[in-house]
């Protein structure tokens, strides 16, 4: 035992100076990763935001306006516009990204009908929510020398049964149901034409090649301040400030909510099992920018409705319209093809 402690502290001098180099390699590696650490630190790049729709449509515009303010917020969002399937292929893309808070997605009450009806293998639990972007009320829009008013459009749809159109931005969606409660309301068929998105409606709207459309005032202002299209009713239960002068189909004597409310949202969400910070941090980040005065001025300029739902509440928000739905879509579009 005493010649081994004599060998020791023989040892001790000259292990001395390499102990002290492997504390400060040690140093350097911890500040190295402490470094890393900061320089990852979500986010560190740019968040991929998927729009299931066309661009210049009204999700697509009101993610490009908060756009920069959510650049001013610490969060730098690309627009990737994936249209298709009534908003199922862009949304399913984000379902199945890897949860680390670079891709989300814009998801719409148009997408849960698609749910409603089993048309796609989409389940809300497969997102994690962010916030909500807008609530939209819709109108019953033609073209500025066609119908006079909403009566003036029944008794059209009255005299030529199963032959007036009106375009719908995709199918079995919410603008679906409201113009299937038209034709219904006029006691009549009539033809669904759907598009890949709102740019394309309005633009044949106004080109008259199609009678009518159902559609959101965000996509469809720029084309009624120029006089090519005008809104004859909101499938509401009350006027909107942006176009007091047009009436709700509710106070012109027709039911469009025969099963119960029915609300077009739009909303951000990330795939689920995102990291609670990641997600914490996307939040207050959309939340700051929803809240901001230059989005709120966008919205109320086009007649959109901006609240503060985000989170665990929002998911529930959006239960809440998915069962809804359920109960609306599977009526309305009962026996349908």
């Amino acid at each position: 035992m005493k010649h081994s402690l004599a060998l020791a502290r023989g040892f001790a001098p000259a292990l001395a100076p390499a102990l002290g180099l492997a504390a400060t390699l040690g140093a350097v590696l911890l500040a190295s990763a402490g470094s890393a650490t900061a320089q990852d630190k979500f986010p560190s790049r740019e968040v991929r935001l998927i729009v299931p729709w066309n661009a210049g449509g009204s999700n697509d515009i009101a993610a490009r306006v908060l756009a920069p303010i959510l650049a001013e917020n610490g969060v730098r969002i690309i627009v990737d516009n994936v249209p298709g399937g009534t908003g199922t292929i862009g949304m399913g893309r984000v379902a199945s990204a890897n949860p680390d808070g670079y891709t989300l997605g814009m998801g719409t009450s148009s997408t849960l009908s698609m749910i409603a009806q089993n048309k796609t293998p989409l389940r809300n639990d497969q997102f994690a929510g962010i916030a909500r972007v807008s609530s939209d009320p819709l109108m019953l829009l033609v073209k500025t020398d066609g119908a006079k008013d909403i009566d003036a459009f029944i008794a059209q749809m009255k005299a030529n049964p199963g032959k007036v159109t009106i375009g719908t931005p995709g199918s079995y969606n919410i603008n679906h149901i409201f113009a299937t409660m038209t034709a219904k309301s006029a006691g009549v068929d009539y033809v669904n034409v759907p598009y890949p998105g709102g740019a394309k409606v309005i633009t044949d709207l106004a080109g008259g090649q199609i009678d009518a459309a159902v559609l959101k005032p965000s996509e469809s202002i720029a084309q009624i301040k120029a006089g090519q299209v005008k809104p004859i009713a909101i499938f509401d239960n009350q006027r909107l400030t942006v176009f007091p002068d047009v009436p709700t189909m509710k106070e012109k004597g027709f039911d469009v909510f025969p099963y119960g409310p029915v609300v077009q949202m739009a909303y951000i969400v990330g795939p689920a099992k995102m990291p609670p910070d990641v997600r914490k941090t996307l939040i207050d980040a959309f939340r700051k920018s929803i809240q901001d005065p230059r989005f709120k001025t966008f919205a109320a300029e086009n007649g959109v409705l901006v609240d503060d739902l985000t989170g665990d509440a929002l998911d529930a928000e959006v239960n809440a319209v998915q069962k809804s739905l359920n109960a609306v879509a599977t009526q309305v579009f009962k026996g349908a093809e």
